[in-house]
């Protein structure tokens, strides 16, 4: 890890989890926010991100020049879209800015896009910042080794009525844990609908259910089910603040490290 604060730019500063960010930045002793920024037109546009996050006053405006906010930083923190996500990771590459990428939903050539810009910085990309959670990927896939033949493998999301992808990010990422400890291809084995005369299970199956109701922040229960007994993991999130924790936690370990595509199993040394 670096010496001192490490000065991160957030994008998305508007946004729940742009401002739960803003929070975690004001009280953390190993990070310092350095900017702030969302889309234009949004009217909080030039007025203190502290304020706009529901705490004391930071001297840090909330701006709309992406890049500018970018060049201010040591790390870009980003939990938006994947659209957005891409043009700022380019405009951090340019600048050589490192990357905590949260975000979801990023398809199979978003990704390779990502790992592109990982060529020229340091970037940390996680379907999950939570601590707690990436100690379950690592669960998940001793348990899947351990318990072979004869285990189902079910893997249950829900989060809030507003979330826009599904399955989840993390659901996926314990699906691609589940297959790697049973050396299966996930796109092989992933089950995601099941409705009518389905016919008996057959050996090489995750299934993956996603629930989408009220305000639940994120819960995730890993099942492996055999014959007279279950094993049920689950990770339960009450609040975002989980997430902005994990991402300051990647910032202040990442500004030290070389170009290169990391995630919070590697931060956290669980690999």
């Amino acid at each position: 890890m670096t010496k001192g604060k490490v000065k991160v730019a957030i994008s998305g500063a508007l946004g729940r989890m742009g401002k739960e960010l803003i929070r975690a930045a004001a009280a953390s002793k190993e990070c310092s926010l350095a900017s702030a920024f969302e889309q234009a037109g949004r009217p909080e546009i030039g007025k203190d991100a502290g304020l706009c996050a529901g705490i004391e006053e930071l001297g840090i405006k909330v701006g709309a020049d992406a890049k500018a906010a970018i060049k201010r930083g040591q790390v870009l923190i980003e939990f938006t879209f994947p659209e957005p996500t891409l043009e700022h990771l380019r405009l951090a590459s340019k600048c050589g800015v490192a990357a905590v990428i949260g975000t979801t939903g990023l398809s199979d050539a978003q990704k390779r896009e990502l790992q592109k810009y990982s060529k020229t910085i340091p970037v940390l990309f996680s379907a999950n910042m939570s601590l707690g959670m990436n100690l379950l990927f690592a669960l998940a896939r001793q348990s899947a080794q351990i318990l072979d033949a004869g285990y189902d493998l079910e893997v249950i999301e829900a989060h809030h009525r507003m979330k826009k992808d599904a399955p989840s990010g993390t659901a996926l990422k314990l699906a691609e844990e589940l297959a790697a400890g049973r050396g299966w291809d996930l796109k092989k084995a992933a089950r995601y609908h099941r409705e009518g005369l389905i016919g008996a299970r057959p050996e090489m199956e995750i299934g993956i259910s996603s629930i989408r109701a009220g305000d639940i922040v994120g819960d995730h229960t890993v099942i492996l089910a055999g014959t007279g007994e279950r094993l049920e993991l689950t990770h339960r999130v009450s609040s975002r603040a989980t997430f902005a924790r994990g991402a300051l936690r990647a910032a202040k370990w990442l500004a030290a490290k070389p170009a290169g595509l990391y995630s919070m199993q590697d931060c956290l040394e669980l690999k």
